[in-house]
């Protein structure tokens, strides 16, 4: 229940946030994650509280298609704001 109450709260702050902008378009999709990989992302977003479960998937995706030659204004202002904002890698004590 406490896990389901975050993803709520985690979602209200993503969509408030300045990543996401009401002319930007959203897509939604699911995909089935393999348990190691679900684990590292819970540990990764309970130590640090600016990051949810959105913003990791964003910079993951933008952050691999920039590496591998993909020339996109807008992908690559997505990686930076993700990667790059202020306290980003902040962790809870």
């Amino acid at each position: 229940m406490q896990s389901l109450d975050r993803t709520k709260s985690k979602i209200k702050k993503l969509s408030a946030s300045s990543v996401i902008k009401d002319d930007d378009s959203l897509v939604s999709f699911l995909t089935e994650v393999p348990e190691p990989l679900k684990e590292a992302m819970t540990t990764f977003i309970e130590t640090h509280p600016n990051w949810d479960q959105y913003r990791l998937i964003q910079a993951a995706l933008s952050g691999f298609l920039v590496q591998n030659g993909i020339e996109s204004r807008s992908i690559n202002r997505l990686y930076f704001q993700n990667m790059f904002s202020k306290n980003a890698f902040q962790k809870t004590l």
